[in-house]
């Protein structure tokens, strides 16, 4: 791209931001409004789960006047599985969540309670935060006549300010007379912080006896890395299921789905996906060969949430998605995937939509993953630049660039010493993403 081009695009970016920060009426009451994105997709039409009933409601807990608090019920006998960040400094939900996982091991006959907030995340708050979670889990638990150790709670937002849990346990009473089947889209606003837009995905399966619903909700855009994000997402089935049987799905698809999702290399102390089967189809259990049609199912509400939130990462203009093959192993795989898609200098290249190829051959060699030089190849979208250790006879600069100029990335690399494969997804990385965070706490 010659340097008048580039200048050009530059002046073009800005001229956006300042467009899109002069606009009196952003889509959201999120920071992330101000961004370069012009997609939001709208909340797609969620089969209801049977069994599962949700509301959400303010509880002010950052603003007023924005619903930040969501509380989800499913019918007794009711199971749960999760998985949580391997953050050492993890939030006291997600300690709390954890240890009554182990405890309870996953089965819950009275019920299954899920309570979360946004707009503060209760981590690094000690034992206050802890104390905390107690608060809401007993009196959720005593509003709607469950043990505590039944009721799962989640935080969002502000880390180290204590959670002003009064606010919460005040409007408690209201969500439970506000619980409804249709409560889904409302939940998942409530959740957001500088999303932009809130996600769901859903799918309905025929199976012997009937049939079998999945739907779910996620939040997430910023201070996202592979083991998780600053992610909460709450997934809903009416399947039978036994609980280790989920909690084994659970944790090997999140290997592909919410762990192979990276904004900007950082690892939340929050991120909690909590998956609940109430039991409630028609259907015949899931096992023998029904297990293998609900685990692609499942796998692909779980991707489907996890590439909105890449969509979504704060200050995003592009959709990137990152395919490594011919790697010596699956660790090296994702290693040099996530070498591309962590790296600032090719993230911001392709804000600027400048096929640098070289930067991609900067980021393989760095991640420490087996690699060869002369057999390296590299492709941006289906246009092949490089191979055998240069560029290659057939590469063009315009066709490279025409690739970049688009909403959506993709770039291929294949390292030639094996057969392993992975994939990732990311964002270009702009001058709003520095925006939305230097003023995340005001």
């Amino acid at each position: 791209m010659r340097i008048e081009e580039r200048l050009d695009r530059i002046e073009r970016l800005i001229g956006d931001s300042k467009a899109l920060l002069s606009d009196s009426s952003p889509a959201t009451d999120s920071p992330k409004s101000r961004s370069v994105r012009a997609h939001r997709p709208e909340f797609p039409a969620l089969p209801a789960v049977r069994g599962v009933e949700l509301a959400s409601t303010s509880a002010a807990i950052k603003t007023p006047d924005r619903q930040d608090v969501m509380l989800v019920r499913a019918v007794p006998n009711s199971v749960v599985a999760g998985v949580f960040t391997r953050s050492a400094t993890r939030s006291a939900a997600v300690l709390d969540c954890e240890q009554k996982l182990r405890q309870a091991g996953g089965m819950h006959g009275p019920g299954v309670v899920i309570l979360a907030n946004s707009g503060n995340a209760n981590a690094f708050t000690g034992a206050a935060g802890t104390s905390a979670v107690a608060s809401i889990a007993g009196a959720i638990g005593g509003a709607l006549e469950l043990p505590p150790e039944h009721v799962f709670t989640a935080s969002t937002g502000v880390i180290g300010e204590a959670l002003p849990e009064g606010r919460i346990t005040a409007v408690i009473g209201e969500l439970v007379g506000r619980l409804s089947t249709n409560g889904i889209k409302d939940a998942a606003h409530a959740i957001m912080t500088t999303d932009s837009f809130p996600k769901g995905a859903g799918h309905s399966l025929d199976v012997p006896g009937g049939t079998v619903t999945i739907s779910g909700i996620a939040k997430g855009s910023g201070m996202i890395a592979p083991d998780m994000a600053t992610m909460l997402a709450f997934i809903f089935t009416d399947a039978t299921i036994a609980q280790d049987n989920l909690q084994s799905m659970v944790s090997e698809l999140a290997e592909t789905s919410f762990n192979s999702v990276t904004v900007d290399g950082d690892t939340s102390t929050s991120d909690t996906v909590l998956v609940v089967a109430t039991g409630q189809s028609e259907a015949a259990p899931v096992d023998g060969s029904a297990n293998a049609e609900f685990r692609q199912a499942l796998g692909e509400v779980m991707t489907d949430l996890a590439k909105q939130i890449a969509r979504d990462g704060e200050g995003a203009s592009k959709f990137v998605e990152i395919r490594v093959s011919g790697a010596a192993s699956l660790t090296d795989a994702r290693r040099v995937a996530k070498s591309i898609a962590n790296s600032p200098l090719v993230k911001t290249a392709i804000a600027g939509e400048d096929p640098n190829w070289g930067r991609i051959v900067m980021a393989v060699g760095k991640s420490g993953a087996q690699a060869d030089r002369d057999r390296l190849a590299i492709w941006f979208g289906d246009h092949l630049v490089a191979e055998q250790g240069c560029v290659a006879d057939t590469y063009s600069e315009a066709m490279a660039a025409e690739h970049m100029r688009g909403g959506e990335i993709e770039i291929k690399v294949d390292l030639g010493v094996g057969d392993a494969t992975s994939r990732v997804w990311t964002c270009d990385l702009t001058a709003d993403y520095v925006a939305i965070n230097a003023d995340y706490r005001s």
